[in-house]
């Protein structure tokens, strides 16, 4: 299983939990069943059409997937994946 670290922002879909273990072989596996599991993660990261929102950066051991194969990227049992979702204000 892999090791999700969630954001505050997000922490509130998941019962306050910071990191979260979910299984899956890609980042786009690991994501599906993540949402599958906190549901109410899925319009926070996802667009309705179920693809990965532009506002939502995914860092897999400090790098950010959109450099690698985004969510067709391999994920290992001791990486480390980081949900960024974009924040405005000022």
């Amino acid at each position: 299983m892999s090791a999700v670290r969630i954001p505050p922002v997000l922490r509130a879909s998941t019962g306050g939990a910071k990191n979260v273990e979910v299984d899956g072989a890609t980042v786009g596996e690991v994501l599906d069943r993540l949402v599958a599991t906190y549901p109410g993660l899925a319009s926070q990261l996802l667009t309705p059409d179920g693809t990965l929102s532009s506002f939502v950066n995914v860092f897999l051991n400090d790098t950010d997937i959109r450099h690698l194969d985004a969510l067709a990227t391999p994920i290992g049992a001791r990486d480390s994946l980081v949900l960024l979702p974009a924040m405005a204000g000022g």
